[in-house]
């Protein structure tokens, strides 16, 4: 795994841009064609906060330290304790984490083009449309832990979004960049604890690329089903963009896409929980981070970026956050977070859609 690097140019934060090109690399060719996302998302993304190359170095150094730093806290708090070594994290720029990111899908997708003339073009519309969502999502991410590249795994930590966000928010730099630590490491503890996970993901990822030979009246009929449900109020378990894609599926589709939003809220909630149980005592100044990030999360955006958020599925992801944190914060004061743990064991173990609102039926299910 490639540690962090020093940034190329004093004018603007560029740590580790090249660091992803130098590990191995599958071809990133399928459906859609990820060497063009990659590179088209690259050629998209704007610069990041200018800052002096000093600030920058020292920046890159500090969430290196920081990653390694939060291993010891995460475990504490987690109580999840697999005896596992501590991989360096990859500190990059914005153009870093979408090489990165299109690695990592060409590596859950798994499949190649078909041969001939039609397979060499076919992902190619596919891999622009992808490289335009990944320039924006760049902008966005502070950190991300990869399950599937590498034999540990990869965590990921986007400098230049780190310190625009740390700025905007006024809070203690060094206190910050800890604390995002503190959640990106929590995933990478998930996974290196319950490794079944990666391939529960990647099993579900497959079935929802499997391709339906439903007629598409049925398909249309129950997206006028859905439209109409949102319109008396009835609640949708992934709301948005979303809800209205799984409502277009066919039921083993629509099942996998609930096991994975389930999974995501799970994980997210529980590395919210984890980084905000840590306490002053790492994080002197915690409670003023959480609340001026949340403060953050509820501005209102400009109308052409509520868009993009909404058919990438941000805010879904947002509320991930929040209705996770809350399932896993009242199931650790109800039986503590030993008994928690039980949640990692298999996938019968994970919350159902309907235990996410209700964690009692989750600890009657499963707990007993």
């Amino acid at each position: 795994m490639t540690g962090p690097e020093n940034p190329s140019a004093p004018s603007e934060l560029e740590p580790a841009a090249d660091a992803p090109a130098r590990r191995a690399r599958p071809a990133l060719t399928g459906v859609v064609d990820w060497n063009i996302a990659a590179s088209v998302g690259s050629a998209l993304v704007p610069a990041g906060p200018r800052t002096s190359r000093y600030s920058a170095e020292q920046a890159v150094t500090e969430l290196a330290a920081a990653s390694v730093r939060a291993e010891g806290p995460v475990r504490e708090v987690s109580r999840l304790q697999d005896g596992s070594a501590v991989p360096d994290a990859l500190v990059v720029d914005r153009p870093g984490w979408i090489r990165a990111a299109a690695e990592s899908m060409a590596h859950l997708t798994g499949s190649g083009l078909e041969p001939g003339e039609k397979g060499k073009f076919a992902g190619k519309p596919a891999g622009l449309q992808a490289g335009a969502m990944l320039a924006f999502l760049s902008t966005a991410i502070l950190g991300q832990y990869d399950p599937f590249t590498g034999p540990d795994g990869t965590l990921l930590l986007v400098a230049p979004n780190i310190m625009a966000v740390e700025r905007a928010l006024g809070v203690q730099p060094s206190d910050f960049r800890l604390w995002v630590c503190l959640h990106e490491v929590t995933h990478r503890v998930q996974f290196s604890s319950a490794p079944w996970i990666a391939d529960y993901m990647r099993g579900n990822v497959e079935v929802l690329g499997e391709a339906g030979d439903e007629p598409m009246a049925d398909m249309l009929g129950r997206l006028a089903e859905a439209v109409k449900e949102r319109r008396r109020g009835i609640d949708d378990p992934a709301g948005g963009v979303i809800g209205l894609l799984r409502a277009t599926q066919a039921a083993p589709q629509r099942d996998a896409l609930d096991r994975l939003l389930m999974l995501g809220t799970l994980l997210e909630g529980h590395a919210d929980h984890v980084m905000d149980a840590v306490g002053p005592a790492v994080v002197p100044t915690v409670a003023g981070i959480r609340a001026a990030f949340d403060q953050r999360r509820k501005r209102p955006a400009n109308p052409v970026q509520r868009l993009l958020r909404a058919l990438m599925g941000m805010d879904a992801k947002v509320a991930q956050y929040v209705r996770g944190k809350k399932f896993v914060d009242e199931v650790v004061a109800t039986v503590g977070m030993d008994r928690f743990n039980t949640i990692w064991t298999e996938p019968e173990t994970l919350p159902r859609t309907d235990e996410i609102a209700d964690p009692q039926r989750w600890v009657s299910r499963v707990l007993g």
